[in-house]
């Protein structure tokens, strides 16, 4: 145990943590010759083609340090901010991290996030400037930046480059050096974290885990403390690029377990394996549980496909612990899941993996909260989407939830971070300069203010420096109006959202501009309309196709032209009764993209 080191990397999004773990793995020879390539541990075709990693990785390298042999178990991180989830469970599993942060950019907001995050799980952080063999690298005051941030000695600080690979065999003596075996003992009962699990369709479920104290056997009768089940450990090993099988595993390693479980219920990430016959006194702590910020309704396109949709689902949460969901009905798109999401990019990412991994056609409707609306006879309405709203003359008030938001940003952009939330209707709370050019701001916000873009234009205007963390506060009394969008006098209750008064006309008008765009032309008018109740606010018209059925007339009476004219009036009216307009799937997107 003495000779393990488990550590993982830590860096905001594009600093190239992925290119370095490559470099570490060709530095310990762990992959053979064909198995090389680039960004190895992204292994989702989305990571690759977006240039970012979505999920945790774990793999084992061995290195030799003259006669000592190590055995390193690296965890690769996303950076982005809307998967600061699946860090924190790597986080819980490792007793150091390598803190990467970019030469050409200085330290942005996930690094300051995810190093707090670190710091509160006492990790040994070693720091790491990379990217330094371009020619804008600014080496001097980014170190100075994070002497600043995590008050290490300069001299700490390894220059390296995931590109050509320099500095990385400094790397790995700092990892051996700094970093502290894993404590633990073997001889006490089984106590192991589960920090990640993926379904296979032939073998059941594989959860991946830590070993804290204790020891396992193949074979082994084991328990899963959080949900009460019991299995055969049928088999465990290392990962490596693949699974690698071993006899015994214990305190301080990381691997994998598999027990033919087939019910995704039956495993939860955070969740601690013990054995039945010697059980540990409590469970591993130090795991967060999931807060959703964005909630939407996920439809199958065919209504047949509901319960393939569910095995789907709940298959994708075993590899993505924070996607939360639960059984909705709509009355235009039929029985479907209500889902909770990190973001907008997570919920972009989870469509995307629904019809890659699992060839499903769903349909998301417009991200929004829950609020709390209460009839003038004082009965209480939990509602989730605008179309569970009761009527205006049945409603006395709503209620929306509130969050406290703490925003941590460069001084210099203080001035647009304020008026940024108070655009958002936030109020000021407190002000505190941390360094001399930072501040930590805090506003009472709306949850759904923060729901569309709030995080993108944060990081717009802060130039990816502002980090932002939330906890929700209660429930405020909120002048909420349903603003329901109509085509051809048909309300689309996908489309429906529920928003504050004030910028309702604004929103509206801006909906039906979008639709304009992305709705087909048909053989007859469309009318978009946005209304409020049964006030229309704002419209937008689709044009019809026209043929030109005055082509054939060539001079003679304007009647000939007129009658011709008129029978396709005649036609058109027809059509426009029996004919549907269908809605693209990119304009449901699009309309959560409105900027």
């Amino acid at each position: 145990m003495k000779n393990n080191r488990n550590f993982c990397i830590i860096a905001h999004i594009d600093h190239g943590k992925s290119t370095l773990a490559d470099r570490l793995l060709d530095f310990t020879d762990t992959l053979s010759q064909r198995e090389k390539k680039e960004q190895v541990l992204d292994s989702m075709d989305l990571e690759r083609e977006r240039g970012i990693t979505i999920k945790s990785h774990a793999i084992q390298m061995i290195y030799h340090q003259g006669e000592e042999v190590y055995v390193l178990n690296l965890i690769d991180t996303p950076g982005h901010v809307d998967f600061s989830y699946e860090v924190s469970r790597s986080i819980a599993a490792c007793e150091g991290a390598l803190l990467i942060v970019d030469a050409t950019q200085g330290i942005q907001a996930q690094t300051i996030s995810n190093l707090y995050l670190a710091i509160e799980h006492d990790l040994q952080i070693i720091p790491v400037l990379n990217k330094m063999d371009l020619e804008n690298a600014m080496p001097e005051e980014v170190k100075d930046q994070i002497v600043d941030l995590i008050g290490c000695d300069r001299d700490d600080i390894i220059e390296a480059s995931g590109k050509t690979g320099f500095g990385v065999d400094k790397i790995l003596e700092a990892i051996i050096t700094r970093i502290s075996a894993p404590k633990g003992d073997p001889q006490a009962p089984l106590q192991a974290l589960i920090f990640d699990s993926v379904y296979n369709s032939y073998r059941g479920i594989i959860a991946y885990f830590r070993i804290f104290n204790g020891s396992i056997k193949q074979n082994d009768f084991v328990k899963f403390v959080a949900t009460g089940k019991e299995y055969y450990a049928d088999e465990i090993g290392v990962l490596k690029l693949g699974l690698f099988p071993r006899q015994n595993m214990e305190a301080g390693d990381v691997g994998y377990i598999i027990s033919g479980i087939k019910t995704s219920k039956e495993v939860k990430v955070g969740d601690t394996i013990t054995q039945v016959a010697n059980p540990c006194v409590k469970a591993v702590e130090g795991f967060e549980h999931v807060k959703p910020m964005v909630f939407a309704g996920i439809y199958p396109v065919d209504a047949d496909d509901y319960e393939e949709l569910r095995a789907s689902m709940e298959k994708l949460q075993l590899n993505d612990a924070s996607l939360t969901f639960e059984p909705e009905s709509s009355a235009a798109l039929g029985f479907g899941f209500r889902c909770g999401f990190l973001g907008l990019l997570h919920m972009e990412i989870i469509q995307e993996r629904l019809d890659r991994e699992f060839d499903m056609d769903v349909i998301t409707t417009v991200p929004n909260v829950s609020y709390k609306a209460y009839g003038v006879k004082g009965d209480l309405i939990e509602v989730h989407n605008p179309s569970g709203l009761p009527e205006p003359n049945h409603l006395d008030r709503i209620e929306e939830p509130y969050i406290i938001a703490q925003v941590i940003s460069k001084t210099e952009y203080l001035g647009s971070v304020m008026r940024l939330c108070i655009e958002r209707r936030g109020t000021l709370k407190n002000q505190v300069y941390l360094t001399s050019d930072r501040v930590e701001v805090t506003f009472e916000l709306p949850l759904a203010e923060i729901v569309f873009d709030f995080y993108d234009k944060l990081k717009s205007i802060s130039r990816g420096y502002a980090s932002f963390d939330y906890h929700i506060s209660g429930y405020k009394p909120a002048k909420l109006v349903r603003l329901d969008i109509l085509l051809n006098g048909e309300p689309v209750d996908a489309l429906s959202t529920l928003i504050h008064f004030d910028n309702a006309y604004n929103f509206g008008r801006r909906m039906c501009e979008k639709l304009r765009e992305l709705i087909p032309r048909q053989q007859y008018d469309v009318a978009i309309q946005a209304a409020i109740g049964a006030k229309v606010i704002a419209r937008e018209t689709v044009k019809a196709l026209r043929k030109d059925v005055t082509a054939k007339c060539y001079g003679g009476d304007i009647s000939r032209k007129r009658k011709l004219l008129e029978k396709q009036k005649k036609g058109k009216k027809r059509m426009r009764q029996v004919g549907n307009v269908e809605v693209p799937q990119s304009a449901f997107l699009a309309v959560l993209k409105l900027d």
